[in-house]
């Protein structure tokens, strides 16, 4: 069925782009323009930045709280059906998931008002794919096992079935205002253009097989189950044509629904930086507060009722001439009459993942004070003459959540951060989250005169043996950047 296609694409889009939506190293990284994207309140530096187009901000990560690639494909000696029952089915919680999220800049561009020389404006465009598979433990028993033997009695629950992704592109325009001395605060506009979507949340139901009374088992099912997708059926079509002309068609419709011209919606960042005195500021922000109205190439499927039956019941001798194909399908009609299977094209939200970040940071280390006259990419931002003390190190604390169809997801992260002259500045981090307690992360900014260059890797440890991490990520770009005074 179409439908279960739709499904496949879920672990072929998690390998081919993967990443995971926290970005502490950039968090507060306030001499990268890109800091803007995850703090629109963030203290901005700049007179001007333009990215390069495409290359001024691309990550990818990979993140899994379970099992590694290692786990079962390593040549230890044991037996590939061994490992998965030990490792993944008998080890794996409806908890543990698979996620990944990219993000690729199209453009990025920045500009300080000319009439309000306190405000810096922001804009541009990009493109992302977030989709998340929870590990259906319940299910992937029934499937590995069956449900015979040990599991005659036991209760499978269907609500382990969660998963959820989307890719869109968006168009952003942001304001950073600096109020006085001690507060900036930002906030950003979304246009969401979305380019297909699917989720299945929220699901109920059971799955149970028992001994019968009229036969040698009853098997039970009850069923509350809704899989939804928008701007999927369209790319099965050009699939499923399998003509010369496939590339083409699907390249066509991926730039007709990244140019708006896909399900459109609506969303907002908005955040903070303030002083609490000359060497300790806190900040905040909140990303992607929003939401996506599914209209178009929309179908669903449904599965709800509850019904129990012990199959065919066969009398002898009387029955011995009836056992054709009328039992069988009188049986998957009574089946699909208790627990019908539908379909439709009923529109439908779909919310953006919210995420917030909040940190800590204490400035150390005196360098010089720094003014607008200056010609400079130091830790500035000053206009109208005002002068603001420059500090060579910054350490401080970071807190990171994220809203998944299972709850509120964490991530805790301490920094040091380090800078040297005008023109380099290195940050390292710690974070602890779902997938790793072990995951060091070091950025570097190169400034060199108006080219800016940065790179961002988390989890270095775990670089020695990739496939054996649950998290791998790095980050980088390129800008043009003119600092006041230029």
């Amino acid at each position: 069925m179409r439908w279960l296609k739709c499904l496949a694409l879920v672990p072929l889009l998690g390998t081919y782009i993967l990443s995971a939506q926290n970005k502490q190293l950039l968090y507060d990284f306030y001499e990268i323009p890109q800091s803007l994207m995850v703090n629109p309140g963030v203290k901005a530096n700049e007179k001007w930045h333009v990215g390069i187009p495409v290359l001024s901000g691309i990550s990818f990560q990979a993140a899994t709280s379970g099992v590694t690639v290692n786990d079962l494909f390593a040549n230890d000696g044991i037996d590939f059906n061994i490992k998965v029952r030990e490792r993944a089915i008998n080890s794996l919680s409806r908890r543990d998931d698979f996620s990944s999220t990219s993000q690729i800049e199209v453009f990025n561009v920045g500009f300080r008002g000319r009439n309000r020389p306190d405000d810096y404006y922001s804009f541009g465009m990009y493109g992302e794919t977030d989709i998340i598979v929870y590990w259906p433990r319940d299910l992937a028993i029934l499937a590995f096992e069956g449900n015979g033997g040990a599991n005659i009695g036991s209760s499978f629950d269907l609500g382990h079935l969660n998963v959820r992704g989307e890719m869109l592109n968006v168009l952003h325009f942001g304001i950073n205002r600096k109020i006085d001395s001690e507060l900036t605060v930002g906030v950003r506009a979304k246009l969401y253009s979305s380019i297909f979507n699917f989720k299945s949340t929220n699901n109920s139901g059971s799955f149970r097989t028992s001994p019968g009374e009229q036969n040698i088992l009853e098997n039970s099912i009850e069923a509350d189950m809704q899989l939804q997708t928008a701007g999927v059926d369209e790319f099965l079509d050009i699939i499923d044509q399998g003509t010369g002309t496939r590339r083409r068609d699907t390249r066509n419709l991926f730039t007709r629904r990244a140019l708006l011209g896909g399900n459109l919606g609506l969303g907002f960042d908005a955040g903070f930086t303030y002083k609490l005195n000359e060497q300790t500021t806190i900040t905040a922000s909140i990303l992607d507060v929003g939401f996506i109205y599914n209209t178009k190439d929309v179908r669903n499927f449904t599965l709800e009722g509850a019904a129990s039956n012990e199959g065919i019941n066969v009398f002898l001798p009387e029955d011995v001439d009836n056992l054709g194909t009328d039992l069988w399908q009188e049986l998957i009609d009574e089946i699909e009459a208790a627990v019908p299977y539908d379909e439709n094209s009923n529109g439908y939200i779909s919310f953006r993942p919210v995420k917030a970040y909040g940190s800590i940071r204490y400035d150390f280390g005196e360098g010089s004070s720094k003014t607008s006259t200056i010609d400079c990419g130091c830790a500035i931002n000053v206009v109208g003459g005002r002068s603001e003390q420059y500090y060579r190190n910054s350490i401080g604390g970071q807190l990171f959540l994220q809203k998944r169809p299972l709850g509120i997801q964490p991530a805790v992260t301490g920094f040091y951060q380090r800078r040297f002259g005008r023109s380099l500045s290195i940050k390292g981090a710690y974070t602890v989250d779902k997938y790793s307690f072990s995951n060091v992360g070091l950025g570097l900014n190169l400034q060199a005169g108006p080219i800016n260059f940065y790179i961002l890797g988390d989890n270095l440890l775990a670089y020695r043996n990739v496939a054996d991490s649950h998290y791998a990520s790095l980050q980088f770009g390129f800008n043009i950047i003119s600092w006041n005074g230029n």
